[in-house]
């Protein structure tokens, strides 16, 4: 039940029917192990190994001798599937395609967890700490789903751990002997702990209530405090603030933890699709949010006040008349599968027409959702400024106010120096930070030998920048990461957007977003200009007109008022960022870098039938070797059990002690003697096995408790046989060498038994088979010979 929690995880649920049949397997086993029974630690590495065994069977039957047997190979493919699940876990987005390493990440741990939970509490009886495992897979779940694990898993997972419970109590209050309760029971009737016909006794009645109470306190109170968001009941996810009035302050979730994962995603699902009437659209990115506090390991949004969406924002900051700008309308669809807290929209955004309850963040002139408001299916229009700077205005930008420059250039001291260094070799005999600036650009697009890749991992510490500028290989969060660090240590305030690239067009006139349009790209400031994009990623996005020596940008059409976009549903055809100017791209100048992605796999297994003749095959091969040694301990068991009172009883529990005597002196290499009387026998085994004084004196007495029940008149039980015999197989495995201790344990020679009490058998029914077959000749000849 509670592995239920990973379902939301991975985007189908075959895995779980699988996961649900090799987990009855491995209960079942630790049930037979139980009945033999044998020794609680053995019962736990009997089902381990079953387990094995499984997966073998499951994952790695190509590996393995027989299908089923593990080898090197095996355990070095689980190797290989269990970094390739890891790599996938940190690839795909919520819900991953089921790949075989994360298939065998989810299904193996669940039979990990059932084996902990099976030895805990019904191997050893502890039901109480059997929730911790139960608790580890829902944190698990609950932690990588973004929304939770849900409270119906929870609900499950509670319940089954309170079946546990109840079923350990029960099971306790039943060796108590008769529980008397408030009522009276019908005369003859002993009550075994549990009233089957007038319901629960009062000490489980109360432990049922105790354990409803502690569900419901668990799921309703978290609704009344604020500070659990709101607990497993309630939907909202956001992460704004406040009330809805004009103040309040928002920290936001880093949106590059979801970045790589929409870029490698198997299938370019559309995300958003929009309308504009610029001329031009492929310097037109969709800005998320902006990083702009950089502590040394990651970049993430600054905790800033937000407040109510003004009809129309303030001008953009720094931003100078002289400037050449053209304001456009731009109308957005978020498809119904795509929910982010930040709103998608050009930069700078001078007005924004939406319904829902969106807050304003000034600094980065974000709209963020408040209370649980995310883009799902929003519909949204948007006017925004196409900022056209020229060359020479971006050269000769002033230097920018001292709070903004000291804000937007601080890097830490943990920065190694390598990323400085670089900086100002790039950049030398610049003029001007415009100039630094274009040369880091080009440094890490063309001039550099960068290698655009998103298998690469993001990395994380101190050292990732510095990793990444040696092995030059990466995507856009390394190259947005390392251009706008290396542009503040050279003192040009720098930060991180996140977004997307322009799309591509469709035939109806709209624009077409996928999940691997998703970017980041660094901005820089200059003052009389404001923020301006740069695109150091290669192969990604479009490099910006302003950046181009001599290069004229092209104008923007605002005569014509754009159509409201209907278009939501996903787009027939994966959607390409513009990676170079249309000219470049008409001539044939520009190819794409995109990585060629692998799509996870639909493979769910081996079918039913494989699994279940699989496993019975590995049971056989299990099992058939070690019959002789689960028979030995089962019969030990039945000898050494309790016994009756009668007289009758005394006799038949004495002769099994001693029978007990012989097989495992026979085990240990003492071959039995009949002719022998008990005590003679007793004597020869002492002397055989070398026993000390201990077990020397409970075999005699098991050889005089024999002698007694065999000649006295009336039989009497001797107490303590049972213990004599345990001593007496201490002392021989003491005393005889490891190779005779191993073959008594796993190749018991008084197993032969078995072959004897079968050859017996089977001499008894070829002798009545024998018997009814002449019987049966004579009966028809009879008739014959009376005819004739």
């Amino acid at each position: 039940m509670a592995s239920g929690a990973l379902l939301p995880l991975v985007d189908t649920s075959g895995w779980l029917v699988q996961a649900a049949i090799l987990l009855a397997l491995q209960s079942g086993v630790g049930a037979l192990a139980r009945r033999v029974p044998l020794a609680r630690p053995v019962t736990v590495a009997v089902q381990a190994l079953v387990t094995l065994l499984l997966l073998t069977l499951v994952f790695a039957r190509e590996q393995a001798v027989a299908g089923v047997i593990p080898t090197p190979e095996v355990f070095q493919h689980f190797s290989t599937l269990l970094e390739t699940g890891g790599d996938d876990v940190g690839r795909y987005a919520i819900p991953a395609p089921l790949t075989d390493g994360i298939r065998l990440m989810v299904v193996g741990g669940v039979l990990v967890v059932g084996l902990v939970v099976d030895a805990l509490a019904v191997t050893f009886r502890t039901a109480a700490p059997a929730g911790l495992p139960l608790l580890a897979l829902y944190s698990v779940a609950a932690g990588l789903s973004g929304d939770g694990a849900g409270w119906l898993w929870f609900l499950l997972a509670a319940a089954g751990y309170l079946l546990l419970l109840l079923a350990e109590g029960r099971d306790r209050l039943s060796q108590w002997g008769r529980v008397f309760g408030g009522s009276g029971q019908a005369p003859g009737r002993v009550s075994a702990g549990l009233d089957s016909d007038g319901g629960a006794i009062a000490p489980v009645r109360t432990g049922r209530r105790i354990g409803a109470v502690a569900l419901g306190i668990a799921l309703v109170v978290p609704l009344a405090l604020p500070a659990l968001d709101g607990g497993l009941l309630d939907g909202s996810d956001g992460p704004g603030g406040g009330d809805g009035g004009g103040g309040g302050t928002i920290s936001a979730v880093n949106p590059l933890v979801a970045l790589q994962d929409s870029l490698n995603q198997p299938e370019d699902r559309e995300v958003i699709s929009y309308r504009t009437n610029a001329k031009n659209t492929q310097d037109l990115y969709l800005r998320i949010v902006s990083l702009d506090k950089f502590d040394g390991t990651t970049w993430r949004t600054t905790v800033r006040d937000i407040s109510d969406v003004p009809s129309r924002l303030p001008d953009p900051p720094g931003l100078s008349p002289e400037v050449r700008r053209t304001e456009i309308q731009t109308n957005i669809s978020a498809d119904d599968r795509y929910a982010q807290n930040w709103l998608p929209m050009p930069y700078p955004a001078s007005q924004v027409r939406i319904e829902g309850r969106w807050r304003y963040e000034p600094v980065g002139r974000a709209l963020v959702g408040d209370r649980g408001q995310t883009t799902r299916g929003a519909q949204y229009s948007v006017n925004s400024l196409v900022v056209e700077p020229t060359a020479e205005q971006l050269a000769s930008a002033p230097a920018p106010r001292s709070d903004l420059a000291r804000e937007f250039t601080k890097v830490p001291g943990s920065l190694p120096s390598v990323v400085a260094s670089t900086a100002r070799e790039v950049t030398e005999g610049s003029a001007n930070d415009y100039e630094r600036a274009v040369k880091l650009q080009d440094w890490f697009s063309s001039e550099g030998g960068f290698t655009y890749n998103t298998q690469v991992r993001a990395g994380s510490g101190p050292s990732a920048i510095a990793r990444f500028l040696d092995q030059k290989e990466g995507f856009c969060v390394h190259f947005s990461f390392a251009m706008a660090s290396m542009a503040r240590t050279l003192g040009i305030p720098a930060r991180v957007a996140v977004g997307f690239t322009p799309g591509s067009a469709q035939s109806n006139g709209t624009m077409s977003v996928g999940l691997r349009d998703a970017h980041a790209w660094p901005e820089l400031y200059f003052e009389g200009v404001g923020w301006t994009r740069f695109e150091p990623t290669p192969n990604r996005g479009s490099v910006p007109e302003y950046t181009r020596p001599d290069t004229p940008s092209e104008d923007s059409d605002s005569s014509a008022v754009p159509e409201p976009s209907a278009s939501t549903a996903p787009s027939p055809t994966p959607s390409q960022s513009q990676d170079c100017p249309r000219d470049q791209q008409q001539q044939g100048g520009c190819t794409s870098a995109m990585p060629q992605l692998t799509g996870g796999s639909d493979d769910e297994g081996p079918p039913l039938g494989w699994i279940v003749g699989g496993t019975l095959l590995a049971l056989i091969v299990l099992v058939v070797p070690s019959l002789p040694m689960l028979w030995r301990a089962r019969v030990r068991a039945v000898r050494l059990g309790s016994g009756g009172r009668t007289e009758a009883d005394a006799v038949a529990r004495t002769l099994a002690a001693w029978e007990e005597v012989t097989d495992t002196a026979w085990d240990h290499g003492i071959a039995p003697d009949e002719s022998q009387t008990p005590r003679k026998a007793a004597a020869r085994i002492v002397r055989v096995g070398g026993l000390g004084t201990g077990p020397a004196e409970s075999v005699h007495r098991v050889a005089a408790a024999v002698e007694q029940v065999l000649y006295a008149p009336r039989p009497q039980p001797a107490p303590g046989l049972g213990d004599d015999v345990r001593r007496l197989r201490d002392g021989l495995r003491t005393s005889v060498s490891r190779t005779t201790r191993l073959r008594a344990t796993v190749a018991p020679r008084s197993a032969a038994r078995v072959v004897w009490a079968a050859s017996d058998r089977w001499a008894t029914l070829r002798g009545r088979w024998s018997q009814w077959a002449i019987r049966r000749w004579e009966a028809l000849r009879r008739p014959a010979r009376q005819g004739g």
